[in-house]
C-alpha cells in the first residue's frame, strides 16, 4: 500500500461491511488510518470477527446492526455513529442484494425487495451521511457493471444498480454545494461468498456446459474476477483527497469486461 496514511483522522461508515466486498472496504480504510463503523444486518458473527481483526491491528473500528431498507433504522445508524467517533467524513455504501428471474416470475415482492435495499438503501444512508458530513466529505456508492451490460435474469437487479450511478451522478452538484464529494463504484464479477453462489447465473445459457474459467477468460480481458482487495482499493482511491477532482462518476472495477 503505497499511502496508509491518507484518511488519518477521517470517521468512516461502510454499510454491508460484515463480509465480500463491504469487508475489503472496511480493512483498507482502516489501514490508512479512518476510524471504521462496521454496518451489518443478519451475520453478527462475521462483522464482530471482523472487527476484533482490525482492533488487534491497533486501527479503531467498532460494528453496528442496522437494515438499511429501514430508513429509520438508517437514521438511527448514522446518530450511533457520530455519537461513537464524534462526526462522520466518509460514507461506503456497499449493502445490497442480488436478484435473479425471467420477466414473467418477477413480483412485486421481488421488485420492493431489490429496490428498497439497493436503491433507497443507498439513497437514504447518503441523506443521512450528508446530514451529519462538513465540508470535505467523500461517498462512494455501490453500482454494478451489470448496469451496462446484458445479462439473462439479470433486469431487476441491473435496473437498481443503473438507479445508483444515475444517483451518484445527479447528487454530485447538490452536494458540491456543501463540500461534498460522491461517486459510485462498479464491480464486476469478483471472488466473494456471493458470487460462489449465483456466479454461474451470469454465463449465458448456451455457454454453461463451458467451464466457467473459459467463459471468464473469454468475457474479461484481464481474464480472472477480481479479489475484493482490488474493488476496496478503487473506493479507497475515490474516498481519499486523491480524488479531488471527481464526483459524479461511476468508475469501473471490471476487468475491462
Amino acid at each position: 500500500m503505497n499511502e496508509p496514511a491518507r484518511l488519518t483522522g477521517k470517521r468512516a461508515l461502510v454499510t454491508g461491511g460484515g463480509r465480500g466486498i463491504g469487508a475489503a472496504i472496511a480493512r483498507r480504510l482502516a489501514a490508512e488510518g479512518a476510524a471504521v463503523a462496521v454496518n451489518y444486518l443478519a451475520n453478527a458473527p462475521s462483522a464482530e470477527a471482523l472487527v476484533r481483526e482490525l482492533t488487534d491491528k491497533g486501527y479503531q473500528a467498532a460494528a453496528f446492526r442496522a437494515d438499511v431498507a429501514d430508513r429509520a433504522q438508517t437514521v438511527d445508524l448514522v446518530a450511533r455513529v457520530v455519537a461513537e467517533y464524534g462526526g462522520l467524513d466518509i460514507l461506503a455504501s456497499n449493502a445490497g442484494v442480488e436478484h435473479f428471474g425471467a420477466l414473467e416470475s418477477i413480483t412485486d415482492t421481488d421488485f420492493d425487495r431489490v429496490f428498497r435495499i439497493n436503491v433507497a438503501g443507498q439513497l437514504f444512508a447518503t441523506q443521512a451521511a450528508v446530514a451529519a458530513m462538513k465540508s470535505g466529505g467523500r461517498i462512494v456508492l455501490t453500482s454494478s457493471i451489470s448496469a451496462r451490460i446484458a445479462v439473462y435474469g439479470h433486469t431487476l437487479y441491473a435496473a437498481s444498480k443503473a438507479a445508483v450511478s444515475a444517483m451518484a451522478l445527479n447528487l454530485a452538484p447538490e452536494l458540491a454545494e456543501r463540500g461534498i464529494a460522491i461517486n459510485a463504484i462498479a464491480p464486476g464479477g469478483t471472488a466473494t461468498d456471493m458470487a460462489a453462489e449465483v456466479g454461474m447465473l451470469y454465463i449465458p445459457p448456451a455457454l454453461r456446459d463451458v467451464p466457467a474459467e473459459a467463459v471468464i477468460r473469454s468475457m474479461n480481458a484481464i481474464g480472472r474476477l477480481a479479489e475484493p482487495e482490488e474493488i476496496a482499493a478503487v473506493a479507497a482511491f475515490l474516498l481519499s483527497p486523491d480524488a479531488s477532482y471527481i464526483t459524479g462518476a461511476t468508475i469501473d472495477a471490471s476487468g475491462g469486461m
